[in-house]
This record gives C-alpha cells, structure tokens and sequence, in this order.
C-alpha cells in the first residue's frame, strides 16, 4: 500500500475491538520511529510513555473524559510529554549537543519567558505526534490522538514531575461496528486548492 492509501484508510478510532492485540515488534518499531523524530536543533524535550498494564489503564482512563472507552479498549495508550524542568533540559543539551545547537539555545531561546520556552517544547512533541500517527498508518495500526485528558491528573497517575503530559493517543485495532472509519464514514477534508499553494 503507498504512504497516501495509507492517510485515506487512516482515521481517528472511535471504537475499538478489546480482542486484537498490537504484535510485540510492532510497538518496538513504534518506539523506535519516535526516537528518531526531528525538533529544533535536535533538542528532544520529551518522553513517550507506552502503556498497556490494565491498572494505569483503568485510573488513566477515568481521568480522560469522553475517551474513557478508548484506553480500555485499545491495545496500548501512548502518553507524550515535555520536559518541565529549564535546568534539567539545559544538563541534557549540554552534555549530548554541539556546541553550536547548545549556543542557538542560549542565545534564542533562553532568553525568553519560561512559558515561551516550555510552547516551544510542546511544538516539538507535536511533531513527534504527527510522526506517530504517520507511522501507525503505515503498519496499519489504527490511533486516536486525545487532547481530551487531565494532563496534571495523567502525570500523577505515572508519577512524573520532570516532565509534563501533552497529549495523548490510544493505538489497537478498530472495531468493525466503528461508524466513524472511512468505509462507513468518508473523510471530510477542504478541497486540494483550498489548502494548498503552487508558486
């Protein structure tokens, strides 16, 4: 299949089928393609947490609003995060970038607010974001990115301090009753000239 059959058969998993599992080497690929995601001078902010133990699924799932039914049906649920700590990021640029990304750091983005720092952050977990969705259509691993948390409760919930929910997505296989996969639902999208620009 190419990449674009792919983004067509892809959608956002509403329900889920309980029964089919992720094979093991599929979510090792999956976490090895988000350690390879790009950001800003390679800084790499964050920290993606898979979760399948049944426990932390079921308190996860309960502060997760209207997506309660997604983590406990799909197969893995995984929790992106940026790092909430300016000194923590800082000891790990130091020590694992050249000089010249560290200089970058220290000159255009240190200078900022903290708050402008920590959003420039959370852009470079997005891109991971769409780097796991693209993935997961590739190898036919349906996904539902989730805004529709409690970040600060998820955080508890893993025991984070240093670092900070963002967003979320639940990965497994749909359930055939799902209305809302392209068969049953085609995809609504702005036409081709609305959004894109040749110049």
């Amino acid at each position: 299949m190419s990449f674009l059959k792919s983004m067509q058969h892809r959608y956002t998993t509403k329900k889920y089928d309980a029964s089919k599992k992720i094979e093991k080497q599929k979510i090792e690929e999956l976490q090895q393609i988000l350690r390879l995601t790009p950001s800003s001078i390679n800084s790499q902010p964050w920290k993606f947490t898979f979760v399948s133990n049944p426990d932390t699924i079921q308190k996860l799932s309960e502060v997760s609003w209207i997506n309660t039914n997604k983590l406990l049906d799909s197969d893995t649920t995984v929790v992106f995060s940026r790092i909430n700590s300016l000194s923590l990021f800082e000891e790990q640029i130091e020590k694992e970038l050249p000089e010249g990304a560290v200089n970058y750091y220290k000159e255009y983005i240190k200078p900022k607010p903290e708050a402008e720092i920590k959003a420039w952050f959370d852009k470079q977990v997005y891109l991971a974001l769409g780097i796991l969705l693209s993935a997961c259509a590739e190898m036919g691993i349906d996904a539902t990115p989730m805004e529709g948390i409690e970040p600060d409760n998820y955080d508890k919930i893993l025991d984070q301090t240093d670092y900070a929910t963002i967003v979320a997505v639940c990965i497994g296989h749909r359930n055939p009753d799902d209305s809302n996969q392209p068969s049953k639902n085609p995809k609504s999208r702005r036409a081709l000239q609305d959004v894109i620009e040749t110049i």
